[in-house]
């Protein structure tokens, strides 16, 4: 009668050790808990993508995002426009200074007439007719201080500019920018110094920003 063997319990009945499966299962278990960790990231990333897509589509502004400032009103071609309120949209083939020019003629185009006025200070309750032009002139950087009427007649080049045309005498001072005249004689008639109406020229000495 022969002893029963028994095989080790290290050595399955080949003879070599079983294979250790703990390892492989706390991975793929290490795993699983990584994947359940990632997937509310993954859907938190992927609402925030499909809000940034609806709000572009939709031309909203994007959630921590500044607005977007609008886009200057401008006129088609090289002639300014006049509004019902009696400002004027600068014309879209003029240069920046002239822009400007026309924008900063819109900020006092209702201010109140004011003898003397914009030449004490750029910033005035009401404005002259030289201090008008001088006030747009200077904010456009076009000049560094204010003329009075007088002192345009000899200001910047002599003749009719391209964009920019000043005309002077020793009494008052009108200018037309862009088609349009700028004029505080003009505001007793439209409550503003914009007008599509020219006056004669007789009598003025016409002068002008260099290059416009």
């Amino acid at each position: 009668m022969h002893a029963r063997t028994s095989v080790p319990p290290q050595l399955n009945a080949l003879g070599s050790p079983p294979a250790f499966r703990a390892p492989k299962r706390l991975a793929r278990l290490a795993l699983a808990i990584a994947a359940l960790t990632l997937l509310p990231a993954a859907f938190a990333d992927r609402a925030e993508a499909q809000a940034r897509g609806a709000a572009t589509v939709g031309g909203g502004a994007v959630a921590g995002e500044p607005p977007k400032k609008p886009a200057a009103r401008e006129a088609r071609g090289s002639k300014a426009r006049l509004t019902r309120k009696g400002l004027a949209i600068p014309p879209a083939d003029a240069p920046p200074k002239v822009k400007k020019v026309i924008r900063a003629g819109n900020r006092i185009a209702r201010k109140p007439y004011k003898w003397g006025g914009g030449h004490g200070r750029l910033r005035d309750s009401g404005y002259d007719c030289s201090g008008s032009i001088s006030f747009a002139l200077r904010k456009a950087r076009l000049m560094r201080s204010s003329l009075n009427s007088t002192g345009f007649m000899s200001w910047g080049r002599r003749g009719p500019g391209k964009w920019i045309t000043i005309r002077a005498n020793s009494g008052h001072a009108y200018m037309v920018v862009a088609g349009l005249r700028f004029d505080t004689s003009a505001r007793s008639r439209t409550g503003s110094r914009w007008t599509r109406e020219m006056r004669s020229p007789r009598g003025y000495r016409a002068t002008h920003p260099p290059r416009l």
